[in-house]
């Protein structure tokens, strides 16, 4: 049967997809700025800015370019940002976490330098996760944290209103900044995936699989033990015993003296002594 990833999950791979399509829009334009941008930005001062001078319709074609590059890598950027902050609210939620302490964290000014890596340690943490994990996850998150400060520090001083970048360039942005910004996509994927794969096994069973059910047996009956009240039942029951065997020895006496009296009625016609007290005496035995 074919898993439903759950929606935590699939707010992480919409983070992916974000992150992923920013990093090869800002590719397409630094691309194109080492291609066409120098020529473009000579063509266009030497037009003075006026549209309609004379060969400005030959680079109609490459400022359309350019600036759907533009577009592509402030949609995607902000795509990224949504994607990610979505993620990071759901993660939250199903922590048991407040929300709005993770927004708030990336809009105040100074401590978004610090306090969302710090919130981001503290929704791992919530999983407890093994230990041995730990400065695995600490080298993970410090560099991924390190690496978006430099991405975003770079990309900013190139696209500063009024940023020296020499004037020969279309926005600046290189290969340095497009380096910076691939390795803070790919660390922060993977510190996304690092928090969904905890907090996913943290919700599931110690053990992975749930175990098949397994019916109980039933306990054998405890042995009866032996305690001392048992020892007057045991000798009053033995007693019992010798005395029934006793009647019945007594009564198979008293059978072969009653079959023995007509032969010694016919011998002696009188009955022996103390036959007959013998005889009450079996009696009342076996009764």
């Amino acid at each position: 049967m074919r898993s439903i990833p759950s929606p935590q999950k699939k707010a992480a791979s919409a983070v992916y997809l974000a992150l992923t399509a920013l990093v090869l829009a800002l590719t397409a334009l630094v691309v194109f700025e080492r291609a066409r941008g120098r020529r473009l930005v000579l063509e266009v001062s030497e037009m003075g800015g006026d549209p309609h001078a004379p060969g400005a319709q030959a680079v109609v074609g490459a400022v359309t370019v350019f600036a759907v590059l533009i577009i592509l890598v402030a949609v995607t950027a902000v795509a990224a940002a949504v994607a990610y902050l979505n993620w990071l609210l759901r993660a939250r939620r199903g922590a048991g976490l407040a929300r709005t302490p993770a927004l708030a964290s990336w809009f105040a000014p100074a401590a978004n330098l610090v306090l969302p890596a710090v919130l981001v340690d503290r929704l791992w943490l919530t999983a407890r996760p093994p230990a041995d994990r730990r400065p695995r996850w600490l080298a993970l998150l410090t560099v991924w944290w390190l690496s978006w400060l430099t991405a975003l520090v770079l990309v900013l001083v190139r696209l500063w209103p009024g940023a020296p970048h020499g004037g020969a360039d279309l926005t600046g942005i290189g290969p340095a900044e497009l380096s910076a910004v691939a390795v803070a996509a790919l660390l922060c994927a993977a510190t996304v995936r690092e928090v969904t794969a905890v907090q996913a096994a943290g919700s599931r069973p110690r053990g992975g699989r749930a175990a098949a059910h397994v019916e109980p047996s039933p306990s054998p009956e405890p042995a009866p033990r032996s305690h001392p009240g048992a020892r007057p039942s045991a000798r009053l029951n033995a007693r019992l015993s010798a005395r029934l065997s006793a009647g019945r020895d007594a009564r198979r006496g008293a059978l072969r003296l009653l079959t023995a009296r007509p032969f010694l009625r016919r011998t002696s016609g009188t009955t022996p002594p103390g036959a007959a007290e013998q005889t009450e005496q079996v009696s009342s035995t076996g009764r």
